[in-house]
C-alpha cells in the first residue's frame, strides 16, 4: 500500500484545527484510539516539496471535509447530537446519487473508512475506526468530554470504478454546559506519556513542504516504531475557524527496505491558505497508540515558537481499531 500525501477538505486543509486547551494528545491502548468539488489527494507516492503540489499529482484544491456532498456522494450522519462526557452510539452512512447506502469501500490504511471527530475550538479530536452493517450502516462509540459543535469527518474510497478518495464532513451538536477553549500557543515540542515529540519544518500556504517529527523517550530517541494503520506515523491537521481537514501521510512505509521505525517520521503537506492550524501526529509504540498536537501558523502569522520549545501534556485523543 503506498503511503504519501493526502490532502482534502477538513479533512483535506493541512486537515486543521482541538474539551481543555490542548496541548498535546494523550495516550490510549490500540483499540479497543462555493467552488468546485475538492477530492482528496490521494496517496500518491512521495510528492516532493519541490513539485509545489502536495496532492500526489492529482488536481485538487488542498482543503476538504467542508461539503457534507461531493462527486456524488453525501454524508448522512445519523445520529445529530449526543451528551456530553456520556457515551453514545454514533451512526452514519455513505448514499450514492441514487441515496442508496454504499456497501463496498476500498482499503486504505488497513481500513475502509477513517473517522475524525474534533471540536470546533479544536480541543478535542478523536481519531475512530467505525464498524459497517451489511446494509452500509456504520456505528462507532462516543464519548465526548466536552459540550459544543463538533465536526464529524469520513475519510474513504469508494470501490465504483474510477472513484477517488473523498473526504466529507457533516456538524455534530454535543449538548451540556459549554465553554469554548482557546486555541494552544504555537509549540514545536509536544510531550505525551513521557515521550516528547519535536516538530521541524514550516507550513506554507500554496507550497508542499516538508515535516518532520522526531520521537524520543526519556531523553533517547524511540527507534522501533511499530506500524499504525500502514505506517510509523498518521499525521491529520485542521484549520482554525472553518475545520478544513488535510490529511497528510508519511514518506515511505513499513517492509519498503528504506523507511526506518523511528525516531524521525516525514510528511509533505500543504496549507490551502495563510491560518492557524492544529496539527495530530498518532504514533505507535509498545503496544499503544498516542497522539501528540501542535499548534503552527502558515503565512500571515508568524510562528515564533522554537524546536525544543515545552507544551503542556494533556488529555489523550481517541483511537479505535
Amino acid at each position: 500500500m503506498n503511503t504519501a500525501v493526502k490532502i482534502t477538505a477538513f479533512t483535506a486543509a493541512l486537515a486543521a484545527s482541538f474539551g481543555t486547551a490542548y496541548g498535546l494528545g494523550g495516550s490510549v491502548d490500540p483499540i479497543a484510539g462555493g467552488t468546485a468539488p475538492a477530492t482528496h489527494a490521494g496517496h500518491a507516492k512521495d510528492a516532493p516539496p519541490e513539485s509545489g503540489s502536495g496532492d500526489g499529482g492529482h488536481t485538487a484544491s488542498p482543503a476538504g471535509g467542508l461539503q457534507v456532498s461531493e462527486a456524488g456522494y453525501t454524508l448522512d450522519l445519523q445520529t445529530p447530537r449526543v451528551r456530553a462526557a456520556q457515551p453514545s452510539e454514533l451512526r452514519f452512512a455513505v448514499r450514492d446519487r441514487s441515496g442508496r447506502q454504499v456497501t463496498a469501500y476500498q482499503r486504505e490504511h488497513d481500513k475502509e473508512l477513517h473517522l475524525i471527530v474534533a471540536s470546533r475550538d479544536l480541543a478535542t479530536y478523536q481519531h475512530l475506526h467505525p464498524t459497517r452493517a451489511k446494509d452500509g450502516t456504520w456505528s462507532t462509540p462516543v464519548d465526548l468530554p466536552a459540550a459544543g459543535d463538533y465536526r464529524v469527518f469520513a475519510d474513504f474510497t469508494p470501490a465504483a470504478k474510477n472513484a477517488t478518495n473523498l473526504t466529507l464532513g457533516a456538524d455534530l451538536a454535543v449538548s451540556g454546559a459549554y465553554k469554548p477553549a482557546e486555541l494552544p500557543k504555537p509549540s514545536r515540542t509536544a510531550t505525551v506519556d513521557g515521550y516528547s515529540v519535536t516538530l521541524n519544518g514550516k507550513l506554507r500556504p500554496g507550497t508542499a513542504e516538508e515535516l518532520s517529527l522526531k520521537v524520543s523517550k526519556d531523553g533517547r530517541p524511540v527507534t522501533d516504531l511499530q506500524p499504525y494503520l500502514g505506517a510509523y506515523g498518521h499525521l491529520v491537521a485542521l484549520r482554525a475557524g472553518d475545520l478544513a481537514y488535510l490529511h497528510v501521510h508519511p514518506h515511505g512505509e513499513p517492509g519498503d527496505g528504506t523507511t526506518e521505525p523511528g525516531p524521525e517520521v516525514s510528511f509533505t503537506a500543504t496549507a490551502p491558505s495563510p491560518a492557524a492550524y492544529r496539527l495530530f501526529l498518532d504514533f505507535k509504540h509498545k503496544g499503544t497508540v498516542r497522539t501528540a498536537a501542535f499548534t503552527v501558523h502558515a503565512g500571515a502569522a508568524a510562528d515564533t515558537s522554537q524546536p525544543g520549545e515545552p507544551a503542556a501534556e494533556t488529555e489523550a485523543g481517541s483511537h479505535q481499531h
